[in-house]
This record gives C-alpha cells, sequence and structure tokens, in this order.
C-alpha cells in the first residue's frame, strides 16, 4: 500500500488522529510514506521510536540538509544560502541562540507572569461576555491572550501588537496565497528590525532588548537575532491559541470532565498535560534526517533518508497510555511528547502549560453555562498547517452569565 503523508483526521471525530495510526503502530511502526511533494520519508509512529528519533539517534534537525522532509507546503525550501531560526539548526549553532533567549521562559519568570496573564485573560472574558451571541472564542480569547503574552516578552509596543496577529495569522494560514504569506513576513520581519533597533537606544526588560546586546556586542548576527525573535513570536502564540480552543472544545464535549476540573482548580497542571497528549496539535511538523545508517523497529534507515515523527500516534500508544483514546484528566500524562523531546524540546512549555491552566479554568469559571453554538459537524478545521486547530468556534452561554 502506497501510504501519502500528511494524513486528515477522521471527518466523524476531528479530535482524533488519523485512524491508520492505530494500525502503523500494531503492524509498521516505521513505514516508508510519500510527501505532498513527491518526496519519500520514514513514518514513526511509536512512542518508545518517536523518543529514539528526537534524542538518541544519529539525525539532522538541519532544514538545509539534502532529504530532509518537507512535510507540509509552508515549509518550502530557504532562498539560497539563508540560515534557518535556530529550531533547524543542529549543535552547536542551535545550542548557541537557544542560550540567548533560554533565561526568558525559566518556570520561575514564567510563574511570575501568572497574575498578569489571569487578569488579561479576565479582561478578554469580560468583553466576551459583553458582547453578543454567539461568540467566536478563538478572535475573542483564544487567539489574543498568548499573542499579548508573547509580546510582552518580545518588549512589543502595545500599539503594534494588533498588526503582529494580523500578519502572524497571515503567515501561518495555509490558505494564504503565497503573495499574501510573503508581504505578512516581511512586514513582521521589518517591524522586528526595527524594534531591535530601538532597543539598542532605548532599552527595557524584555526579549528584543537582550538580542539587541548580543548583536552589538557581535554574539550573534542580526539575521539570526531576527529569525530567532520572528519564531518566538509566530510560534510562540499559534500553538497555544489552537490548544486553548480545542482543548476548551474537548472539555465542552466531555462534561464530566469539565466539571471536575472546574469542581477542583488544582486538577490544572495535571488536566492541561492530558489535554496535550489527548489532541497532540504539533501534527507531523517534526522532521529529522539521518546522518548514517541504524536500523529502527527492524527498519534499514539509510544515511539521507527523511524521518517524519508522528507526535498524535506516539501519544495514544497504548504501551504507554491506558486506554489512550479516552480523555481522563487524572490520568499521570506527564510522558507525552506534544512539545517534541530531547534536545529540541519545545523552550516554551513553561508559557504555554500556564497559559492553558488560567485561560482554560477560567472559561469554566466564569462561564458554566458555556456550550457550542453549532453543530460539530459545521466547524471548520484546520488542515495542512503543521499545528492542527480549528478556524473559529462559535460559543454561547446562558443569559445569568
Amino acid at each position: 500500500m502506497t501510504l501519502h503523508f500528511p494524513l486528515a483526521r477522521p471527518a466523524d471525530d476531528p479530535l482524533a488522529p488519523p485512524e491508520i495510526f492505530r494500525r502503523l503502530r500494531d503492524r509498521e511502526p516505521v513505514t516508508m510514506a510519500t510527501l505532498w511533494d513527491g518526496s519519500r520519508a520514514w513514518l514513526v509512529a511509536r512512542h518508545a521510536d518517536v523518543r529514539a528519533v528526537l534524542r538518541d539517534l544519529p539525525v539532522s534537525a538541519d532544514i538545509t540538509r539534502p532529504g530532509f522532509p518537507r512535510i507540509f507546503p509552508l515549509q518550502q525550501a530557504l532562498p539560497q544560502g539563508e540560515r534557518p531560526p535556530f529550531v533547524l539548526m543542529d549543535p552547536p549553532d542551535h545550542d548557541v541562540l537557544r542560550k540567548l533567549i533560554n533565561a526568558d521562559f525559566v518556570v520561575r519568570r514564567i510563574e511570575a507572569l501568572r497574575p498578569r496573564i489571569r487578569r488579561l485573560v479576565d479582561e478578554h472574558v469580560d468583553a466576551m461576555l459583553a458582547g453578543p451571541r454567539p461568540a467566536d472564542l478563538v478572535r475573542a480569547v483564544a487567539l489574543p491572550v498568548p499573542s499579548t503574552v508573547i509580546c510582552w516578552l518580545l518588549g512589543v509596543p502595545v500599539a503594534e501588537q494588533g498588526a503582529f496577529n494580523e500578519w502572524t495569522s497571515t503567515a501561518i494560514d495555509a490558505t494564504s496565497t503565497p503573495e499574501r504569506r510573503a508581504h505578512a513576513y516581511g512586514a513582521i520581519g521589518g517591524l522586528l528590525d526595527r524594534l531591535l533597533a530601538e532597543k539598542e537606544h532605548r532599552p527595557g526588560d524584555d526579549m528584543l532588548t537582550r538580542l539587541a546586546r548580543h548583536v552589538t556586542s557581535g554574539a550573534v548576527s542580526r539575521h539570526d537575532a531576527l529569525t530567532t525573535a520572528m519564531l518566538i513570536l509566530i510560534a510562540g502564540h499559534e500553538t497555544t491559541a489552537n490548544m486553548i480552543a480545542l482543548g476548551t472544545l474537548t472539555l465542552l464535549g466531555h462534561p464530566e470532565q469539565a466539571d471536575a476540573l472546574r469542581d477542583d482548580p488544582g486538577l490544572a497542571p495535571n488536566a492541561v498535560e492530558e489535554l496535550l497528549r489527548y489532541l497532540s496539535i504539533v501534527d507531523g511538523v517534526i522532521g529529522r534526517v539521518a546522518l548514517e545508517d541504524f536500523t529502527l523497529a527492524g527498519r534499514q534507515v539509510r544515511a539521507g533518508d527523511g524521518i517524519v515523527v508522528l507526535i498524535p500516534s506516539a501519544n495514544r500508544d497504548p504501551g504507554v497510555f491506558d486506554d489512550p483514546d479516552t480523555l481522563d484528566l487524572r490520568r499521570p500524562a506527564r510522558r507525552h511528547v506534544a512539545f517534541g523531546y530531547g534536545l529540541h524540546q519545545c523552550l516554551g512549555q513553561p508559557l504555554a502549560r500556564v497559559e492553558l491552566q488560567v485561560t482554560l479554568t477560567t472559561l469554566l469559571r466564569r462561564v458554566p453555562g458555556l456550550r457550542l453554538a453549532v453543530p460539530m459537524s459545521e466547524l471548520t478545521f484546520k488542515q495542512n498547517d503543521g499545528v492542527y486547530g480549528v478556524r473559529s468556534l462559535p460559543l454561547t452561554w446562558n443569559e445569568e452569565n
């Protein structure tokens, strides 16, 4: 059988991973597939094998290497000679650039933001409740909360945040034309470049200021500083925005689980880990290329072969998680790989966790009558964007709210 990747999630259960992942885990945990551009790559379906690829095996995350899998059309080749963001580099360059911003995402620093994030969420929920019904949760809460927070960290002025949000949404939308995406990326890069220059003269306590200092000292090039800032801006809010919307939708479909979280806010940290495992919105964006020959799950992988790790499949592996297709907010789920694994594990995961904990518990506490305003079949889900999500989430609630 010829397998073509990416694979669509089931139409009758869009929150579940593709059904074929079950067969791959059982019978062909490492199997060859044809990608959208006609190239071929190995798909890795089991939890243990995914972790081995991401931590232990001789593979490269360098997108410029021949054979690196372009998993989605948005992952087109870089312009000749242009360096990618650090997540698509190998050590030592990866390590140098990652260390420049490590301190901005340490747990202590992020936890200090929790009260401010709580106030921000309350403000957006207030505005949603005061507005018309139904309301689109994506536009009302899910997108503006993480995008505002990442702008705080970067040091983007409030006046610029609205434009940043619009450009970022266009840049990562698979339905955008190439021209619109190019314009959006150019606008983001131009504004970041201007802000970086301003921080050299008017520094603050923010990431752009620290990057500007590294540029001035010669520790990093201006290009690398800008690609790092752009990566943080885009990756730092798009994934969390999708998780807020899909997490809310999932809880609405599991009222007994939502009640448990509403009644016990202390359950929030564990609940978020389970939602990350259950939804696994990083939908096939993690690619690698083999640096030498090796055997994985009985298959011979050759140097230069592309590899795609199936995060949603690994997080539903019954060898790791009992009854994995059931949502259980009390499940010990921290072994999930929703943030990746190993050297390239997501730098912003402490921030994502806090944002999800605060937003989901606030919605459940303040809007107990929250419910979907349209049939599930009318929702439009993102396909082939690399990060799974819902384009809009129309919700309504009881009058007394």
